[in-house]
């Protein structure tokens, strides 16, 4: 650990909040811009917290140059202050009343995009987690709530549009070409839902009327150039509204709603009241430049930072590591809302795909974190999967235990008990007890314990008194916060299937439902070991468990190949169908790694696909879905005993096998194209197009004479990006080199000025697999469209390329590695929080055997460098590992 970094390395924990000495009941704001510099004036009405002793004021600050300092009007002396590394301490006895400061700063320099900083055409904020105190000196905690009024003075010229939270009351012009807008927000909010944009932009406006009949104009800003690509977000913002009114009785609040594109973000968007600041890849979506993928992704989002406005912004969290409390319960209730408008079971399999391939690695690894940590050190490290996704899935479980009724009463609750206030996850738990009288103590382990639990299942069958009993053991590995876990409370969705199909449930040891025609429940297990009895069962059943993945566990049945086809067949839970196609996928990649060279596919497996491709009974985008075999990171997990490109090649057999198997009918689905066909986006629609481009992507793994052909043709005739792009992947697979390279370049060609499409022609070279990936790589960084100081084209080629360019970044030579380590060296220098990002695929170097000792020696270069504290934290927690 060098010197600098144990500088940083201050660790803050959950067991040592208490509330701050002082309020800020009132902030009113200068900011007056100027390219270079710019002056902000705080005046902030003080209160002193009764319940505490009388202490000194103590503000925090980054980066500031400060001015002026005064109490109630009174420039206050060098004995009356003190400024030491990032604090303000104010020495005066301070009763009510007000402090006043004066800072400078250059937001041109700010690269960190944290704090005001510029981008593009515009100025604007970025302030959670902790980026308030960029700005001016502030008690920067979300407990500390506060009504704020801003006043912004730009030059006309070069920042047109001067935005801020709440509603206009005041513009106008002043001298020198200079003008100035006021803004004022009714509601109380922590400084990290404080925005501002300052800018050359252009709006496109729409408006929505609450059931209460009140009318809300809606404002998307954007570059102009990017008009054209705003309306699929007014429209998801108002189908939002609609739901939430619908759903949870809740309106929104103020008199206009404003979402601002910004092209350099380290975030998907941000919820600050009644001005959402968004990355443009989560904003900006038409036919011509947006796949079905970004569309679905700008209305989750859109509806995701609008549901803030309740669940975080009337009620937030009072202090980060409760942070879950409104990511987790808002990630949940946006993935209802999609589910609401598209498929349900197909974005349960997306959220289900990512718990498993992603979050349940990071819960497996070296920085596995409870959902309410009980430390850290730097707050920006914990916007992770743990925190939002499983934060979700702990809401979700709720909600199915309570049942729809008690859930809304539950919320309805909350709402009302809570609003304007800032309270924790156990405030959650209780206002879900209160709906239905239930002790969940038990339950809270799954925010204060980390780790996925695994869930071994046992069954046996009496046919003689006609019993079956369903065993269930469950356990957690040791991670870094404690070595041994309670048990935790899980609810099992299950039912039993016979020959015909669904079973009633007629349990012998635990009540159920009055339903005499009852097939499904929901088992409550909370032991370590537990057992369930069901009587009057007149066959050997199979069980499907875990419908819709009821809990975000493992689970281990040892399910016979039979069971698995009799799941996928006859299931009447379409998510367990999909779930069971995906086990005996990596039954076959299983088989291929234990014999290369005659291994066997389940024929049984590839005819009950074939059955389904003919039926059609299950939506297109299940099927796409059924179709795909398993990820390399999630067959790792399962099979870690295995090198990762030994999984690698097993799982291109399988997929070759499987194309070649059902070869005809992808290619019937295949030339299904129709170029003349209007481009819509619907369930329907996007299911078709998943399905028709999942075939054609087979067919080109599988090295089908006619694929070239086929996608070569999708590619030139394309009306819509989805089409076009998944053509183009196609072409990369075949690797027909003179055509691959021509349709790159042409697609760059025709799209160089779409900077989002240009990102995804960057992220597609990144994933091909080849011995020469590292130099392609290198080349692309040096292309004139690329940019370091842009997050998104960073992810685009730099996470891409590690997380799923196999065989390029677990090269033998370690080159992969080492070149990884270098960016995020060279990252760390500007933009800590994406450097720390970057670094996560080399924490996972325990996973990885003999390879993992060379990504261990990468992270620990790393380490040896002064570095961020946020990338200090990581690499310190990775290398602990064993």
């Amino acid at each position: 650990m060098t010197e600098n970094n144990s500088v940083k390395a201050q660790t803050i924990y959950l067991k040592d909040y208490r509330q701050p000495n002082y309020w800020i009941d009132q902030t009113e704001l200068d900011v007056n811009i100027t390219p270079g510099l710019t002056h902000v004036k705080a005046r902030l009405k003080i209160r002193p917290n009764k319940s505490l002793a009388n202490e000194p004021l103590v503000l925090v600050g980054e980066g500031l140059t400060t001015h002026h300092i005064a109490w109630n009007g009174r420039a206050l002396g060098q004995g009356d202050y003190a400024i030491k590394g990032d604090s303000l301490t104010i020495f005066l006895p301070l009763s009510e009343g007000w402090l006043e400061t004066e800072v400078s700063f250059n937001p041109e320099e700010n690269t960190s995009l944290e704090g005001l900083y510029r981008s593009r055409t515009m100025y604007c904020t970025q302030c959670e987690a902790q980026g308030f105190r960029k700005i001016t000196w502030y008690l920067d905690r979300p407990d500390v709530m506060s009504v704020f009024s801003t006043r912004i003075e730009a030059d006309k010229i070069q920042c047109p549009i001067l935005l801020s939270n709440g509603n206009l009351i005041e513009a106008g012009e002043l001298e020198g070409g200079r003008h100035y807008a006021r803004w004022y927000d009714p509601f109380k909010k922590p400084s990290y839902l404080f925005a501002l944009v300052a800018g050359d932009l252009a709006c496109k406006t729409g408006s929505f009327t609450t059931e209460s009949g009140r009318p809300v104009a809606i404002e998307v800003y954007v570059e102009p150039k990017d008009l054209d690509k705003c309306d699929h977000a007014i429209d998801s913002l108002k189908r939002a509204m609609a739901w939430d009114e619908r759903t949870y009785g809740l309106e929104y609040d103020l008199d206009r709603y404003m979402i601002v594109a910004v092209d350099d973000f380290n975030m998907g968007a941000m919820e600050n009241k009644g001005l959402n600041i968004f990355n443009t890849s989560c904003v900006l979506a038409n036919s011509k430049t947006t796949t079905d993928l970004g569309f679905q992704r700008v209305e989750a989002v859109v509806a995701h930072e609008y549901f803030h406005n309740w669940s975080g912004n009337r009620v937030t969290c009072r202090d980060w590591f409760q942070l879950s409390l409104k990511e987790g319960f808002t990630v949940y209730r946006d993935a209802q809302f999609s589910a609401d408008m598209n498929s349900a079971t197909v974005k349960r399999i997306e959220d289900v795909n990512v718990l498993r391939s992603a979050q349940f690695a990071e819960d497996a690894g070296p920085l596995a974190h409870a959902v309410r940590p009980a430390s850290f050190i730097e707050i920006s490290n914990f916007y992770t999967l743990t925190v939002y996704e499983k934060g979700a899935e702990i809401v979700r479980m709720l909600a199915n235990l309570l049942g729809v009724d008690a859930f809304r009463k539950a919320t309805d609750y909350y709402f009302s008990t809570y609003d304007g206030q800032a309270v924790t996850c156990d405030d959650f738990v209780a206002a879900m007890e209160y709906a239905c009288a239930k002790d969940f103590s038990q339950f809270k382990r799954w925010y204060s314990q980390a780790g996925t639990p695994e869930v071994t299942v046992s069954d046996h069958y009496d046919a003689d008194a006609n019993t079956y009993t369903l065993s269930f053991t469950q356990s957690c590995r040791p991670t870094p916060e404690t070595e041994h876990k309670l048990p935790f409370h899980i609810p099992v969705a299950m039912g039993l299937l016979g020959d015909a199909g669904s079973l009633k449930l007629q349990p012998k040891d635990f009540a159920l439902s009055d339903d005499a025609d009852n097939t499904h429940t929901v088992l409550e297990l909370t032991e370590a070991s537990q057992s369930f009895v069901f009587s009057n069962v007149f066959e050997q059943p199979v069980p499907s468990l875990f419908r819709g993945f009821s809990a975000p566990v493992n689970v281990r049945f040892n399910y016979s190949e039979a069971q698995l086809i009799q799941l996928l067949k006859l299931d009447s839970d379409e998510f367990n169908r999909w779930s069971a196609s995906q086990e005996l996928a990596v039954i076959a990649v299983n088989a291929a790694l234990q014999e290369p060279a005659a291994f066997r596919v389940s024929e049984y497996w590839l005819e009950a696909l074939s059955v389904i491709i003919d039926q059609q009974l299950i939506e297109p985008a299940v099927i796409a879905y059924m179709l795909q075999v398993p990820s390399v990171s999630y067959l790792h997990d399962r099979s870690p005993q295995h090198d990762v490109l030994a999984i690698y090649a097993a799982r291109e057999k399988v997929v070759k096998v499987l194309a070649h198997s059902l070869e005809n009918q992808l290619t019937t689905i295949a030339c299904c194209y129709d170029a003349n066909a209007a481009y819509q986006v619907d369930a329907a629609s996007i299911g078709r197009r998943a399905l028709r481009n999942t075939a054609l992507l087979l067919l080109a793994h599988a090295g089908v004479p006619s694929a070239s052909e086929l996608a070569l043709g999708q590619f030139r005739s394309a009306n819509n990006m989805t089409d076009q792009l998944a053509a183009l992947k196609a072409l990369i697979v075949i690797d027909e080199s003179d055509i691959t390279a021509e349709a790159l370049d042409e697609f760059y060609q025709q799209w160089r000025h779409e900077a989002l499409v240009v990102n995804q022609w960057f992220s597609l070279q990144a994933a091909v697999e080849s011995e020469k990936a590292l130099t392609r790589l290198e080349q692309l960084t040096q292309h004139p469209a690329f940019q370091w100081s842009n997050p998104n084209k960073v992810r685009a080629l730099i996470s891409v390329f590690s997380n799923q360019n196999v065989t390029g970044f677990h090269c033998d030579s370690g080159a992969g590695y080492k070149w990884l380590a270098d960016v995020v060296v060279k990252v760390d220098k500007s933009n800590p929080q994406l450097a720390a990002r970057l670094v996560t695929p080399l924490t996972r170097w325990a996973k990885y055997a003999e390879r993992g000792r060379t990504m261990r020696q990468e992270l620990a270069r790393i380490a040896a460098q002064p570095l961020s504290k946020d990338l200090f934290e990581v690499t310190e927690k990775a290398l602990k590992a064993s």
